[in-house]
């Protein structure tokens, strides 16, 4: 193999910006709760806020930081088994809410001593707005949970009027009864119904564009996507439409994936980008890989799923997908450039375990957390330099994965401030054949992917290509094999 020579480059000069840091202050300082693990904003204008606790209360009060009173709207707490990964999961406004009052709720209740969820549409009092009947419960989808854990609980309707649900794996560890890769099963899946339409004694209908509609092979109808492990939080970006989804890994890796009609996602063959069921050489045919991954490091553990931010307060935040870590009790934004970039960088710190995000009409981010408060993203400090604990440390250059790979590969890379930044791909010759990054980049973890295309657009052949990442004080190269 031919030397690989080095070259000159000029020095890039840098400067720290003006940063912004972010906080975490009670949004309603006179409320507290036992477990929320949910706020969702009311979609009639009446600008009130409802909270899920997990223990089988729905609590409800106005939009107000003085607020000093939080109603019953529904308690159902002697219907639902509760512990650590069961009780009351999730919430749904149906979109006509302000005229027929439905609301749809998971819930995990034991029947005949079988743990169960149970997805359930219940109506608003016809003479209180701020109560719900628990007797006008109607089940549309019982599924049995063979484990306490992993049983998702998220749920909101698309852009498209269907109820979107998350379901896990059915729990245990490693997805031992393979789940994840079934699609006899709802269990590891998101689901899509139509619930305006009942088929036969069935109190929903399957949308007649859901990838297994009509199928012969035993496929559940309900499934919109699948291989999902634990997507505890999903949200819709009301831009872009796109599903955006926070994926609890097993063992090392945390993963955020946009959701797509009939996609697999890979669990368990793959947790995040890393083979896992087998260890190594897993293939990777037929699999949607996610947009982003973190590892267990610092205290990571578990991602909770957030929103795209676009609000007013922080303009610079628009567009970026805001999303937490369970264990470390910090926020993070994510910018995703498909094909181009894609960092995240810490923003924030909560002081408890983050359980859920949740945003109003005006698109403020809220937190609610382990200690029973609600917490709202807010205390911009400007000329604070971009540097922080919660970043990284020193720059990073990690190896490509999947390695041999083909036709993509992607490449991570850390910096601990803002900085200009290159990554470059050479053949074997030093002949500079694709510019990845060239420009400024702010603190935080980057991750590019190559798709094996020269500047020109152009497929390059199989071969051994080296990757170059290049900053004013630091220069690292790493080998990656294409195979075709």
């Amino acid at each position: 193999m031919p030397k690989f020579f080095p070259l000159l480059y000029l020095l890039l000069l840098y400067t720290i910006p003006v940063f912004s840091q972010y906080t975490l202050e009670k949004a309603f300082p006179n409320l507290s709760f036992s477990n929320p693990i949910g706020i969702y904003e009311s979609p009639d204008s009446t600008d009130r806020l409802f909270v899920v606790d997990q223990d089988g209360m729905i609590k409800v009060f106005q939009n107000d930081s003085a607020t000093t009173t939080a109603k019953d709207f529904l308690n159902i707490s002697g219907m639902v088994t509760v512990g650590s990964e069961t009780g009351l999961l999730g919430l749904a406004f149906h979109p006509d809410f302000k005229n027929n009052g439905y609301f749809y709720v998971d819930y995990t209740p034991t029947i005949n001593g079988q743990l169960q969820t149970h997805i359930s549409r219940f109506k608003v009092s016809n003479s209180n707005p701020d109560s719900a009947d628990p007797s006008s419960e109607l089940v549309l989808i019982s599924q049995n949970q063979p484990y306490s854990n992993h049983n998702g609980g998220q749920m909101a309707f698309g852009p498209d009027g269907y109820l979107y649900i998350a379901f896990g794996d059915g729990g245990s560890g490693g997805d031992p009864q393979g789940n994840g890769q079934s699609d006899t099963t709802l269990l590891g899946k998101i689901l899509r119904i139509d619930v305006d339409h009942t088929n036969g004694s069935i109190n929903y209908s399957i949308p007649a564009d859901n990838p297994f509609k009509g199928n012969t092979f035993g496929y559940k109808e309900e499934i919109y996507a699948y291989g999902l492990r634990n997507p505890w939080r999903f949200s819709f970006d009301d831009q872009t439409n796109w599903l955006w989804c926070g994926d609890v890994g097993q063992n090392n890796w945390e993963e955020i994936d946009i959701i797509e009609k009939g996609k697999n996602y890979g669990w368990n063959i793959m947790e995040g980008f890393h083979c896992y069921s087998p260890a190594n050489g897993c293939s990777t045919a037929g699999l949607t890989m996610p947009i982003w991954e973190y590892d267990h490091s610092n205290s990571n553990c578990a991602i909770i799923g957030g929103f795209v931010y676009h609000g007013a307060a922080f303009p610079e935040l628009d567009g970026k997908y805001i999303f937490g870590d369970y264990c470390s009790e910090t926020i993070w934004a994510l910018t995703f450039n498909p094909g181009v970039d894609t960092s995240a960088s810490i923003i924030a710190a909560a002081n408890s375990r983050i359980l859920s995000f949740g945003t109003d009409s005006n698109n403020n981010i809220y937190v609610c957390t382990l200690d029973g408060n609600i917490y709202k993203l807010t205390g911009s400090v400007t000329n604070t330099k971009e540097t922080s604990s919660t970043n990284p440390q020193k720059i990073q250059l990690q190896q490509n994965y999947p390695n041999p790979f083909n036709p993509t590969t992607e490449i991570q890379y850390s910096i601990p401030v803002a900085m200009n930044v290159k990554l470059l791909i050479y053949d074997t010759t030093g002949r500079i054949i694709r510019e990845l990054v060239n420009g400024y980049q702010n603190a935080g973890f980057h991750s590019v992917r190559w798709n094996g295309l020269d500047n020109y657009n152009r497929k390059v052949s199989s071969g051994i290509y080296f990757y170059r990442f290049i900053t004013e004080n630091f220069s690292k190269t790493k080998a990656m094999v294409l195979l075709k």
